[in-house]
């Protein structure tokens, strides 16, 4: 096996193309002078490219090689303790140096930032995985990291903020007074969670006022899914059998998308019948509750409109331990290919997520980050409903992240102490009256 020497970008093999970004005044599409102050010409090709492979850069493949290709096992152990005839197969994209799948996006945008002078990057990270890898990242390529740590996360997580440290960035809680947008939302509310929309407005905030600095964004953006990709094409090549289901976690949708985009090119062009079905957290349903509609990526309201599947850019999400998965939008690619009908979605409560965690502890060995266990708790149900039915499917999921720098979670679960939050519909029928008109 051996890494991926392309990136795969789905959007010319889409039955359809997706709407673009607009800019928020004039309600035309962005050009890249609108986001040249944000990222390097290199990405903005990449975010409107139509060429169906991307090669990656040898300078990206010497650091990949650090970690990459990823194992893919049969959770045989799992299977036996379930009693299913299923077989189930994971990606486990936790060997990375940061320990998640957000180095293989990390590592070509700092590249590519290093390649045009840009000495500073910005950007915001959940639950800590995204800050963690691309200050590792920036570290390979002498380039400064300023991460906005969501407050939940940054409270909940110190060690993953300690990782971030001993890669060389600077760390600051979300909101902070440091920006006007972080400054707003503490005088909204001085005991402010955070959350993703407000840490992406304090530092796409702080790019675009500094010289030589850019902004980097972990998830929802093309390119970002694009680089994801060398988990799906490595996952095709090692698989000893086709999956007849993927699953995968959903927040801004990069796990998700990584995993699935080559097979769904497998299924777009008639080889393969696979089904393919995103989670998401009950806490922050935007698939499943958000309406399909144009709208910020940020709080403050500083990106361009994003037609995506969002729960509206004001709302803030109970502060669940999936922090990589408390975000208002999903990927304005994969809301296209959502109201396109090319996958499924469903959510899951914390409890059974930590629930299939600790199972999944107990007989593969790996302790899983938050954010995968609630692909964990849909594969597990899909084995047992496989139990029932007698069916032996082929399911395939992601296991993102271990979660070595969330165990007080796991201590909080197990001592029986973790809220299932219950979103009320008000809430979200406030957070969209908000939506820009």
């Amino acid at each position: 096996m051996v890494i991926p020497s392309n990136w795969y970008n789905i959007v010319p093999d889409l039955p359809a193309p997706p709407p673009p970004p607009l800019h928020p005044g004039t309600r035309e599409p962005v050009g890249p002078g609108d986001l040249a102050p944000l990222f390097p010409m290199e990405l903005i090709g990449q975010e409107v490219s139509g060429e169906r492979y991307v090669p990656i850069p040898q300078e990206v493949l010497d650091v990949y090689r650090l970690w990459r290709p990823t194992p893919l096992i049969r959770a045989r152990r799992l299977e036996r303790a379930l009693g299913t005839p299923a077989r189930i197969y994971y990606k486990y994209e936790g060997v990375s140096p940061a320990g998640s799948h957000k180095a293989n996006t990390a590592v070509p945008q700092a590249y590519y930032n290093a390649k045009e002078g840009v000495r500073l990057l910005t950007t915001e990270t959940g639950a800590g995985q995204w800050g963690s890898a691309l200050a590792f990242a920036c570290s390979q390529f002498d380039v400064e990291c300023q991460i906005w740590m969501v407050r939940a996360s940054y409270d909940q997580k110190p060690y993953r903020r300690s990782l971030m440290h001993v890669y060389g960035a600077t760390v600051h809680a979300s909101p902070s007074s440091l920006t006007g947008s972080g400054s707003k939302a503490l005088a909204d509310d001085p005991a402010s969670p955070g959350s993703l929309g407000i840490a992406i407005s304090e530092a796409v905030e702080v790019a675009a006022a500094t010289p030589d600095a850019r902004y980097a964004l972990g998830s929802v953006l093309n390119h970002v899914l694009m680089h994801q990709t060398v988990i799906g094409e490595e996952a095709l090549d090692q698989l000893p059998e086709l999956p007849d289901l993927v699953i995968g976690c959903t927040g801004g949708g990069s796990n998700f998308a990584g995993l699935a985009f080559p097979f769904m090119r497998e299924k777009l062009a008639g080889r393969i019948k696979t089904v393919f079905r995103a989670v998401e957290p009950a806490a922050c349903p935007s698939f499943t509750r958000g309406v399909y509609a144009y709208d910020f990526g940020d709080t403050a309201g500083l990106t361009p409109l994003l037609k995506m599947h969002t729960l509206g850019h004001t709302f803030v999400p109970d502060p669940i331990h999936a922090g990589g998965l408390r975000y208002h939008g999903m990927s304005p690619l994969l809301s296209h290919m959502y109201e396109l009908g090319l996958f499924e979605a469903v959510t899951r409560s914390q409890n059974e997520c930590f629930e299939a965690g600790v199972r999944f502890a107990r007989t593969e060995g790996i302790v899983p980050a938050p954010e995968p266990t609630h692909a964990l708790a849909e594969t597990i149900a899909e084995a047992l409903r496989c139990k029932e039915s007698g069916e032996e499917k082929v399911i395939l999921t992601a296991l993102c992240g271990h979660g070595h720098f969330d165990l007080g979670a796991y201590d909080r679960y197990l001592a029986g102490g973790l809220e299932d939050h219950t979103l009320p519909q008000d809430r979200i029928e406030q957070a969209l009256t908000e939506l820009p008109g």
